[in-house]
């Protein structure tokens, strides 16, 4: 069995980036709901546990709680933030509210002797972000860390292997974060560093191998890059079953669909595109509410995928490029939530597949990236922008038209092109075709065009985001080439709004 650390979530934002850090660092891990039934984590035999943070507090009724038979099953713990107030609270500590509560990265001081900070150097820098603090800790406990408004920022239970720190090591605020979680893994859990992007490729083809046998599967290929990195791992794990499915609503990126054909042209499976913009332009005619859009671009693909399904044959296997955080379960609504996906969302259970493949479902977003590497797939490909489903028909404000696609293709183009080649720091980057026009003047003529707005964010998790400070000579870069190359448009503005209280996408 491959060594895997357990992470309960107690309703914490950073859980996915634990679960991340503990797999750079060469060990599995998977993200639990912390009300699980403990005979589960115990069959799972897991050569840890860490505690996520939360926002609750461990002296409000009702407050998230794990079974506390975990603290007994013999293997590391390790409490984060509210984890570590849980843990106290349930050994017999004592919790109280901050006289005054930190927020951001301070100044810590390490005690000599604990065996979870060992050599690290006594003073560091880390990321608090709490309102409650361990008053008390429990018999048997040693406080290991200080700060100047919090006496207990860290706390240890050696001869029990039971950990808890106040800040977030996970976080790249806390310097050496990365460095003490590699010390739980390696010198308290006894990790052995048995995971890599390679074993998961081994591991997933054979699955998929053993699931499907000789039978043929089925791929809605968006273009974007789970799906895209699903058809270059089946393609080669089942050689010659694979027919996948691009549907070409019409609101793709410029270019993108020949590049989508190029980049599969010489993989061993069946690629059907499927020209469908008539379709979809047709059903939109006169649409402008954004939900309604989703709603429509949504009924259609069913359509489309479906007629293509059977003009395939209709392959026994369905295939998705569902990943990790579209699967975990929340520690605060203790159900599975299901992301739907844009090339499969909304298909009907009736469509008879026996069964759905999805060989990514254990990975992360950027794990996602390093395989789709290793598949050698293009770059250009594997680094894609995120991009909704519904594509650019929710980035032009108002009715949709084929006249205004091109207007915004072309932009978007400038916009990436400019941003990519400045190497300015954005996680996500794209314009929107604004409803509203303007007066402007070209040459001797008055124009009454579109306004152009252009977005850029930096982010960690996408759920929030700051706007990326863009400098202002590639913003000017940027609305000189595309009011002198793209007709339609006389006006560009910038977006700094971040979420909340907006979101990244305008509609």
């Amino acid at each position: 069995m491959q060594q895997t650390i357990i992470i309960l979530d107690f309703g914490g934002q950073y859980k996915e980036l634990i679960a991340r850090r503990v797999r750079e660092l060469g060990v599995y891990s998977e993200i639990w709901p912390c009300d699980v039934d403990i005979e589960r984590i115990r069959a799972a035999r897991p050569i840890g546990l860490i505690f996520t943070g939360g926002p609750d507090s461990v002296n409000a009724p009702g407050h998230p709680a794990c079974d506390r038979g975990v603290f007994d099953l013999g293997v590391p713990v390790l409490g984060i933030c509210y984890g570590m107030q849980f843990m106290a609270h349930a050994l017999g500590g004592e919790v109280r509210p901050c006289e005054s509560s930190e927020y951001g990265t301070v100044a810590c001081t390490l005690e000599k002797g604990s065996r979870f900070f060992g050599d690290l150097p006594a003073e560091q820098r880390v990321l608090m972000s709490h309102t409650d603090y361990v008053h008390r800790p429990p018999e048997g406990f040693t406080l290991t860390a200080h700060t100047a408004l919090c006496p207990a920022a860290a706390m240890e239970n050696a001869e029990r292997n039971l950990y808890g720190v106040q800040f977030h090591p996970e976080v790249e605020n806390t310097r050496q974060g990365k460095d003490m979680l590699r010390r739980f893994l390696y010198d308290i859990c006894g990790a052995t560093g048995d995971y890599s992007m390679q074993d998961y490729l081994q591991r997933a083809t054979q699955a998929v191998r053993d699931q499907v046998g000789q039978e043929r599967v089925l791929l809605g290929l968006s273009g974007g890059v789970d799906s895209s990195v699903c058809a270059a791992l089946l393609s080669q794990a089942i050689p010659g079953q694979l027919t996948c499915i691009y549907i070409d609503h019409g609101f793709m990126r410029k270019n993108e669909t020949e590049e989508v054909r190029r980049a599969f042209a010489n993989r061993k499976l069946d690629l059907r595109i499927v020209d469908a913009s008539e379709q979809f332009l047709t059903a939109l005619q006169g649409v402008t509410d954004p939900e309604q859009k989703r709603k429509i671009i949504g009924r259609e693909f069913v359509r489309a995928f479906e007629q293509a399904a059977r003009d395939c044959g209709h392959p026994a296997f369905l295939a998705q490029g569902t990943i990790y955080p579209d699967i975990v379960e929340s520690g605060k609504n203790k159900s599975a939530v299901i992301k739907s996906h844009h090339n499969v969302g909304g298909l009907p259970a009736d469509m008879g597949f026996k069964g759905v493949v999805e060989p990514l479902r254990g990975l992360f977003k950027d794990e996602v990236r390093a395989l789709g590497r290793m598949l050698k797939l293009p770059r250009a490909l594997v680094e894609r922008q995120p991009f909704p489903g519904p594509g650019l028909a929710i980035r032009v404000i108002g009715e949709v038209t084929r006249g205004k696609l091109d207007i915004l293709r072309d932009a978007d183009a400038i916009v990436r092109q400019e941003i990519r080649r400045s190497r300015a720091k954005a996680d996500q980057y794209f314009c929107v075709l604004t409803n509203v026009r303007s007066v402007g003047v070209m040459g001797d003529f008055r124009t009454y065009e579109y306004t152009l707005a252009v977005r850029a964010v930096r982010t960690n998790d996408f759920m929030t985001c700051e706007y990326a400070p863009l400098p202002h000579a590639l913003l000017y870069k940027i609305s000189n080439r595309i009011t002198s190359e793209v007709q339609g448009i006389n006006r560009v503005v910038y977006d700094i709004t971040g979420k909340p209280p907006a979101t990244i996408e305008w509609e």
